[in-house]
């Protein structure tokens, strides 16, 4: 029985408790100014007493694989050494930080943003195998624009490398492990899925065959960036997937392939429920309507998906896919337990977590060892001081985001991922004035918690 006050220990990384910021888009960038706006980001939370950060997914390549705008690439050696700044302003308040490495492969830009295609005509998506009928269909019908390049096996291994390159300038850079991308329908989920992966070579075919990329990327990081480096990846189980989607990863699957990355030396897992597409399955909740009628961020939808009659149609989409997902308190629940019962290795939770009772229940009966949140961080950057409250009663507090996706569609137009959501921003505002957020003393950086648009 574990308790969230508890240290953990992740690979010889000692955090302090077993609540933790999950990976979110920060939208940052490689500009002039992205180091500042990441510590803007993600310092209030280990300011306000978070065991672990994950900042969110960085791209190990110079070029493509971005799954959306203003990413950060983790490619560049010069640039990764300025991310010290940012380790270290984490590191002063007694967090730790991992960065989460990632290639989207097919569902990279250079797939759906047509002002970026437009851009790059002669970049193509790096594929796993041939992409799949139902998004052939896609493409003939006009909605997506495939130019798909399949990675030959020599090219599979050099991939493996630019991740293994990428962990290496972030341990320079003071990073206390690795967090690999392997769902959302990423590249890694890619090689693990048999509705993408129909490769004959050592990396297609059969569950461990499916397995060995990321087992080779593992490799890679240990290899180049040091035996004692934790790395942590999430691990996908498709069940969220349309049942026309016949291939795919079961639940049972993802419990294997949790136990066989555990075997190889994965310092810790995050089993998570996905679809075999990028949809409204990863951030299950309410359909954003706002967002998507919000006059600031038209124009950049225009651009992403080509008019605006096709951004309606993916407005549609996204109002269809809400009814499929409803928001389910700690969806990942079912799946966290059964791999917690097969490894020895910390098994993290998130999605759908939203009060202390939660998280204390999903301690205390074993379903995990740690928990996150990721986009109630959006709404309360310093939601640490109140979840780790040792004044409050635990069964009342409850995070203010309503799961409204008001955050994250916006995204797709090249804006921030902040809370515009005025019902909770209210709430957020009185918990300011009556000093919920106070826990732990400001050290000058970032003190402010209203984070407005650029």
């Amino acid at each position: 029985m574990s308790a969230l006050e508890d240290p953990l220990d992740v690979g010889g990384v000692e955090l302090r408790n077993r609540l933790y910021r999950a990976p979110l888009l920060e939208c940052a960038g490689n500009g002039p100014d992205a180091v500042d706006t990441l510590i803007r980001e993600l310092e209030p939370a280990a300011e306000s007493g978070v065991g672990l950060i994950c900042q969110g997914a960085t791209v190990v390549r110079g070029e493509g694989g971005c799954a959306a705008p203003g990413m950060t690439r983790v490619s560049d050696p010069e640039f990764v050494a300025r991310l010290e700044r940012l380790t270290d302003a984490v590191h002063d308040h007694g967090s730790r930080i991992f960065v989460q490495l990632e290639h989207g492969g097919l569902r990279s830009m250079e797939t759906w943003h047509a002002g970026y295609r437009a851009d790059h005509p002669d970049l193509k998506q790096l594929v796993v195998s041939r992409p799949p009928r139902a998004l052939r269909a896609l493409d003939r019908v006009g909605f997506l624009d495939y130019d798909p390049y399949v990675l030959d096996t020599e090219e599979v291994y050099d991939l493996a490398a630019d991740f293994g390159r990428s962990a290496e300038y972030a341990v320079d850079a003071g990073y206390d492990g690795i967090h690999i991308a392997g769902a959302n329908a990423g590249i890694v989920q890619q090689f693990l899925s048999p509705f993408y992966n129909r490769r004959s070579d050592e990396f297609g075919g059969s569950l461990a065959a499916r397995t060995r990329f990321i087992e080779l990327v593992f490799e890679e990081i240990r290899d180049r960036a040091g035996r004692d480096v934790p790395v942590v990846t999430k691990v996908p189980a498709e069940t969220a997937a349309p049942p026309f989607v016949r291939r795919r990863v079961s639940l049972a699957d993802g419990v294997r392939i949790c136990e066989r990355l555990a075997g190889a030396g994965f310092d810790a897992l995050v089993p998570v429920q996905v679809s075999v597409f990028w949809d409204a399955s990863i951030v299950r909740g309410e359909f954003p309507a706002r967002a998507w009628r919000d006059e600031r961020f038209r124009g950049g939808y225009a651009e992403a998906f080509g008019s605006t009659a096709r951004t309606g149609l993916v407005a549609l989409l996204n109002w269809l896919q809400s009814k499929m997902y409803d928001f389910e308190p700690a969806w990942n629940r079912r799946y966290t337990r059964q791999v917690a019962e097969r490894v020895s290795v910390p098994v993290l939770a998130e999605g759908g977590i939203r009060t202390r009772n939660q998280i204390d229940r999903l301690l205390a009966g074993g379903d995990c060892d740690a928990v996150g949140m990721g986009r109630p961080f959006y709404a309360e950057p310093r939601l640490p001081a109140r979840i780790l409250d040792e004044r409050a009663e635990p069964r009342e507090t409850a995070v203010v985001c309503e799961n409204c996706n008001n955050c994250t569609v916006p995204q797709a137009a090249d804006a921030r991922g902040v809370c515009r959501t005025p019902s909770v921003l209210e709430k957020r505002g009185a918990l300011r004035e009556a000093g919920a957020y106070d826990r732990v003393e400001a050290s000058g950086r970032g003190e402010s918690d209203d984070r407005g648009e650029s």
